[in-house]
Order: structure tokens, then C-alpha cells, then sequence
């Protein structure tokens, strides 16, 4: 009986074992898979991204330091070029928006109107949370 009760501690201890490693490398492989996603969805500063280019191409085309500092330079520049036409933009067509929220304001009734602002905030929140403008 000793011997029976020996080799069901024995496949008991072996299940429970199986479970806890089962358990503990399923919590450890979605970690891990998590942190991999999150780090990937993190979106990189642009002197990081612009660092990355400069080193793709002083790869690709076997850029000297000098050449790599002057790529640098160049983008640099493009980016601060584009960051303020994009911000001009951004501006106007806040200008664009308000304008056309405006004009429905004034087709509403005032009964409509708080509904319409309530929609306007829900709006604003949705595109805040989505990193939309």
C-alpha cells in the first residue's frame, strides 16, 4: 500500500509541478509579449528617428563623419521646415473647424444647441484619446 501511495505522491508532485510551470511560463510569455507590443507602439523622438536615418545612410552609402554631420544638419532642417508648415496648417484648420461649428450653432434652436455642444464635447474627447487633432 506504502508503495501505491508513494507512486501516486510521485505523479501527484509531477502534475502540480507541470501545472506551475505551465501557469508560470504562460504569465511569463505574455509579459514578455506585452512589453514587446508596448515598446513597439512607442513612438520614437524625432532626434532618435533622425539619428537612425543618419546611420542608414552613412551604411548604405558609406558616409564619412563629416558627410553623416551634414546629412544631419539637412535633416534637422527639412524637419524644423515641415514641423512649421505643419503647425500653420494645424492652426488653420482649427480656424476651419470652429468657423463650420459656428455656422451650425446658428441653424440650431437653443433647445438644440446644449445637445450639439455635448456632442462636440464627446468629439473632442474621442480625438484626444485617439492622438488625432
Amino acid at each position: 500500500m506504502s508503495e501505491l501511495s508513494a507512486t501516486w505522491k510521485a505523479a501527484l508532485w509531477v502534475g502540480v509541478v507541470f501545472l506551475l510551470g505551465t501557469a508560470l511560463g504562460g504569465t511569463l510569455g505574455y509579459s514578455y509579449a506585452h512589453h514587446l507590443v508596448s515598446a513597439a507602439n512607442t513612438p520614437l523622438s524625432e532626434p532618435v528617428r533622425r539619428a537612425q536615418r543618419v546611420e542608414q545612410l552613412t551604411q548604405a552609402l558609406g558616409l564619412t563623419s563629416a558627410q553623416s554631420q551634414q546629412v544631419d544638419a539637412v535633416l534637422f532642417q527639412r524637419h524644423t521646415e515641415a514641423k512649421a508648415i505643419h503647425d500653420q496648417a494645424d492652426a488653420q484648420l482649427d480656424q476651419v473647424h470652429q468657423r463650420g461649428r459656428d455656422q451650425i450653432r446658428a441653424i440650431l434652436t437653443p433647445e438644440q444647441r446644449p445637445k450639439f455642444e455635448e456632442f462636440l464635447k464627446n468629439l473632442d474627447q474621442q480625438k484626444k484619446r485617439s492622438g488625432s487633432k
